[in-house]
């Protein structure tokens, strides 16, 4: 029985003609905030699935918590905590009866005084008797995270649980979650496309793309892997790849729609050079960037992270938007 709160072995998943999970391989150390991150339609919603029971593994193995999910799915379910990216409350009960029923579909007999440690911790306790439809998303946020843990769990599940927010609530949630790590001792595994929040969050991160791990480290560790800079240009008018390719310090040239980037020994050496070699007028924008998980993740794929998956509706974000459209 691996020690680890999460371990999988060749966990795959194929529908038809797609493989959405292809042979993944993670573990995930107990009290830790694993990332798992990658562009939409990349198989984190899928991993999420497989790993609590919800979906049948086509091939491999995991186990979390200590058990089999394949052979103990029950025991698996006990152990372990989910906060989807949609909202799951009940906005017509008070926060408190969203706890009882909670409780219920659990059955956990003894609830109540869990259930306001939980609502004092998140400081909602003031708010317990009030209709959930008069919160905030914030509050909402909390509350989601307060059921999540009621029945005590040993890993909780968070798929893009701040998708869709605004910045100053996502940061909140940030230390939401940090707090919920370090103040019961919870493994996380959180899904994301957003790469500040897997360095903001994640001891360990795993990259994953088209179904497949492509990088595996902390944060730390995968910035150090790429020692290049990277120069994003975008030209009025077309411009020679091979003109590009000549510029002294330019190690390799992709081009993404419009755009070119370019992969540099150091920008600041380099960009003289650019600017020398193109007419001023030619450039509509220029950026560059240092050693980042976007550039690991465009230094393997070749790819933005966001742009990975632009042909991949994002259906969650769309339903986030039309709860939020409605109150």
């Amino acid at each position: 029985m691996p020690s680890d709160a999460i371990v999988t072995e060749n966990l795959t998943k194929v529908y038809g003609k797609l493989t959405a999970v292809d042979h993944v391989n993670v573990k995930v150390a107990s009290g830790t905030v694993f990332g798992l991150l990658g562009p939409n339609g990349a198989g984190k919603t899928t991993m999420i699935k497989l790993l609590t029971g919800l979906a049948d593994m086509t091939e491999g193995e995991a186990w979390v918590a200590g058990f089999d999910v394949r052979r103990d799915p029950m025991h698996v379910k006990q152990r372990i905590g989910w906060v989807a990216s949609e909202v799951i409350l009940d906005d017509d009960f008070t926060a408190w009866e969203n706890l009882w029923l909670q409780a219920k579909l659990q059955s956990l007999p003894e609830w109540k005084e869990r259930a306001g440690d939980l609502l004092t911790y998140f400081g909602l306790n003031d708010r317990r008797k009030d209709r959930v439809k008069t919160f905030s998303t914030g509050m909402r946020k909390k509350l989601e995270i307060a059921l999540a843990l009621l029945h005590q769990p040993e890993v909780v599940f968070m798929d893009e649980p701040t998708i869709g927010l605004d910045a100053n609530t996502r940061r909140m949630l940030w230390d939401l979650i940090t707090g919920v790590n370090k103040e019961f001792g919870i493994t996380v595994l959180l899904t994301s496309h957003y790469i500040e929040e897997a360095d903001a969050l994640c001891q360990q991160i795993s990259i994953i793309d088209h179904g497949k791990i492509v990088a595996s480290g902390s944060p730390s560790a995968l910035k150090a892997r790429v020692e290049s800079d990277f120069v994003e240009l975008e030209t009025g008018e077309a411009v020679d790849e091979a003109k590009l390719r000549s510029i002294p310090g330019v190690t390799e040239v992709r081009s993404q729609g419009k755009t070119w980037i370019l992969q540099v020994s150091a920008a600041e050496e380099v960009l003289p050079h650019i600017f020398s070699t193109l007419k001023t007028d030619e450039i509509r924008r220029i950026n560059v960037e240092k050693p980042s998980l976007e550039t690991v993740f465009l230094d393997i794929t070749g790819k933005r992270i966001d742009q990975a998956g632009a042909d991949v509706p994002d259906y969650r974000k769309f339903y986030a938007t039309m709860r939020r459209a409605r109150r």
